[in-house]
């Protein structure tokens, strides 16, 4: 059981603008919390699931006003949350305790103003660990989701959007996500690609492919959604499909882009 009484370093240096502009102080101590994290992990595992939900409580206030124009700490936070997210999921708890870290999360999320952590709701479903879980926040969000594309007015975003989506594809609600993304708005990958993954784990592969292909917003990355689809492919064995419709739309989008990029390696040679 986690020591409630524990004292973590990383907290008391994460204070509300503790850094001011400065970008490298912080970057440091993200890297510094990390370590602490980490090293408590090793040996008490709910303990350190209790520090990444704090350390997510506590950052986004912390950079609010911190240099970001170079990109280097919202990277960092990224690859953050990619790692703490993990570290919750994993820790052995019961459904109560997990349920009480997610209303924490959550008043993180929505209060994040940055924003930092945004990336969060991405990770919902697997925070949520169980599909009874992610079944509650599916429905605790589900209507307001859909009153938000039902209603849709300029410049209005639901928050919740991808945490809802996120928790009904953890819970296994596949074709209600479907069924939802026919409301949306506009068509935009960000939310499309929850349709994709659904047909997907419903075994629906070239469904899932035309769903993905359908997806293409006007502003969005045909190299993302080419990966995406290249992953399904290689997921269920067609190797050589995979490559023959997808790999090399991603080399040719960063040429489009000024980006150099070494043509043997892509081709093998």
């Amino acid at each position: 059981m986690a020591d409630s009484k524990h004292r973590w370093q990383f907290a008391a240096r994460f204070r509300r603008n503790a850094f001011g502009w400065r970008s490298q102080p912080a970057l440091a101590r993200v890297h510094e919390a990390l370590v602490e994290i980490r090293r408590v992990a090793r040996r008490d595992p709910v303990l350190a699931a209790e520090g990444a939900v704090l350390f997510l409580e506590k950052v986004s206030p912390a950079l609010e006003h911190v240099d970001s124009s170079s990109g280097a700490i919202g990277t960092a936070v990224n690859h953050a949350i990619e790692e703490l997210v993990s570290i919750i999921a994993k820790a052995p708890v019961d459904l109560g305790r997990r349920a009480r870290w997610l209303e924490r999360l959550w008043d993180a999320y929505v209060a994040d103003a940055i924003p930092y952590i945004e990336t969060l709701g991405e990770c919902w479903g697997e925070l949520c660990v169980t599909r009874e879980l992610a079944s509650i926040w599916a429905d605790n969000l589900v209507d307001l989701l859909r009153a938000n594309w039902s209603d849709h007015k300029p410049g209005s975003y639901f928050q919740g959007t991808p945490v809802c989506l996120s928790s009904l594809l953890a819970a296994g609600r596949y074709q209600e996500i479907l069924d939802l993304l026919e409301k949306a708005p506009f068509v935009w990958w960000e939310e499309r690609r929850w349709g994709v993954r659904a047909l997907a784990a419903m075994g629906k592969t070239d469904d899932a492919l035309r769903y993905a292909e359908a997806s293409r917003g006007r502003n969005d990355n045909p190299a993302i959604i080419a990966r995406t689809c290249e992953e399904i492919l290689l997921s269920v064995g067609r190797s050589a499909e995979a490559y023959e419709r997808y790999a090399l739309v991603q080399p040719q989008h960063l040429e489009q882009l000024h980006i150099p990029i070494n043509r043997a390696e892509v081709s093998g040679a």
